[in-house]
């Protein structure tokens, strides 16, 4: 097997929906199905054998949950992307899916080339969101309580979501390293977010950022 195929597990309840699926990745190279669970606890289990690249799981499954099931994933394997991969595109379950550790989250009717970005992206530690829970995102109302950013904390968002380093975004804003870790800590209390996909999520919602199909990070003119 190639050193650069991607190992990926798929957790959906739907033996039909299952099948579907190994199909499909059958005909992709460079991508390998290497094992398949019906349930939370059984993802798991799998994932400990196997030490995939990248997970695929649903969010509502008998036993355990795709949510439980991520966040014992994400905390034991961190290098482990997960793909949320449902029919439901709300709000609390993709914000619940962010929270567990999930780096992409793709509905059921997503076509199969955001499918397959999807693992692409996760697999090099990108988010990926397919294009319906981007328009989910960016529907978005602010929380009532919600602080208000400030341009510089925006524009150090933008940097922060490009993957700089705290040195590399110090030395274009003219600020000491310490300064922008303190920066970095205050946006991710303020926004409540735990993780760089949350940040990517919000940053995407508010119009912040966006991301093309290529991956590039762009920053709304507006913003």
């Amino acid at each position: 097997m190639a050193d650069n195929t991607i190992n990926i597990i798929l957790a959906e309840d739907h033996e039909f929906l299952r099948d579907g699926f190994s199909s499909f990745i059958e005909k992709c190279p460079g991508i390998n199905l290497v094992a398949e669970a019906c349930d939370g606890k059984e993802l798991i289990e799998l994932t400990e054998k196997w030490l995939p690249d990248v997970v695929l799981t649903d969010i509502k499954m008998p036993v355990m949950s795709g949510i439980e099931a991520t966040r014992q994933i994400s905390k034991k394997f961190p290098n482990i992307g997960v793909i949320a991969f449902s029919m439901f595109n709300d709000e609390y379950l993709l914000n619940d899916m962010l929270e567990a550790g999930a780096m992409g989250y793709l509905v059921k009717n997503a076509s199969k080339e955001e499918l397959i970005t999807a693992i692409n992206f996760v697999f090099n530690q990108q988010s990926f969101f397919c294009s319906d829970t981007k328009i989910k995102l960016q529907s978005l109302k602010a929380r009532k309580n919600e602080e208000q950013l400030t341009e510089k904390e925006k524009e150090l968002i933008f940097f922060i979501c490009c993957s700089m380093e705290n040195k590399e975004i110090a030395h274009k804003l003219y600020l000491s390293v310490r300064t922008i870790e303190g920066y970095r800590q205050e946006i991710m209390k303020k926004i409540k977010a735990k993780k760089l996909p949350q940040l990517i999520a919000y940053a995407i919602a508010r119009k912040i950022i966006d991301i093309d199909s290529d991956g590039q990070v762009h920053r709304f003119l507006n913003n």
